[in-house]
């Protein structure tokens, strides 16, 4: 779904501990005065039992290392009017990362998808507005969304305050079809949008700050909250 009108498992290395170890048989022997053997099946047990930590600990560590070269992979970008093709690839690398470290599996369900968010990175010209002059663009762009109402509204702000609302239809626990209803000119002229006024958006990445959406079109949309009780008109 497109923020105007629609013409508009992170991979984590294994921890293995260091190999204490180099045997060609299953145990190790210490040379007295009589051969003494050990088992080293204890050792392998420990060895099991002592991973499973790390790697729960690189898990969250590593969503929230990847989410911060997310940050400052865009911050330079003007929400993405200023991304060359090769900024778009390697911002679209780090997504797929932080995306297979998804927290939410069904964020539909989620409550953390209510409220009003704001775009800060898209692929997406026509939402960008990238063949106006800079003075003729949205300074920001915000999306609502309420799952309980299944409504959600774009707002483009200063100088154009255009808005669309739209109704959402789940498709599954991370995908909702798009019907937009209303466009608002100038946030105050209601226009009813037309029938072919239609779209999917998927959400790839959800958690209390950030959300992740891929649109029907292809483009990529990351927004961060800043309204959790805002309310969609219904």
């Amino acid at each position: 779904m497109a923020l105007s009108s629609p013409s508009t498992a992170v991979t984590t290395t294994p921890y293995h501990l260091p190999k204490l170890f180099h045997s060609h048989s299953s145990s190790v022997t210490f040379l007295a005065n009589k051969p003494t053997r050990i088992s080293l099946a204890p050792i392998s047990k420990w060895k099991i039992d002592v991973s499973f930590f790390p790697d729960f600990l690189n898990k969250s560590k590593d969503a929230k290392s990847i989410k911060q070269d997310l940050l400052d992979a865009i911050a330079p970008l003007d929400r993405g009017a200023e991304a060359s093709l090769e900024d778009q690839q390697t911002i679209d690398q780090i997504v797929r990362k932080l995306e297979a470290a998804n927290p939410t599996k069904e964020p539909l369900k989620s409550p953390l998808v209510d409220g009003k968010w704001e775009l800060i990175y898209t692929t997406s010209q026509s939402i960008l507005q990238t063949k106006r002059p800079k003075f003729l663009r949205s300074r920001v762009n915000y999306q609502a969304i309420n799952v309980d109402t299944l409504r959600a509204q774009n707002m483009e702000s200063f100088p154009t305050f255009n808005q669309v609302t739209a109704d959402l239809t789940p498709v599954n626990a991370k995908k909702v079809a798009v019907k937009f209803d209303y466009f608002k000119i100038l946030g105050l002229i209601p226009v009813k949008a037309p029938d072919t006024a239609q779209g999917s958006l998927e959400i790839t990445y959800l958690d209390e700050e950030l959300r992740v959406s891929r649109g029907d079109k292809g483009n990529l949309f990351v927004l961060m909250m800043i309204d959790p009780s805002y309310r969609v008109p219904v």
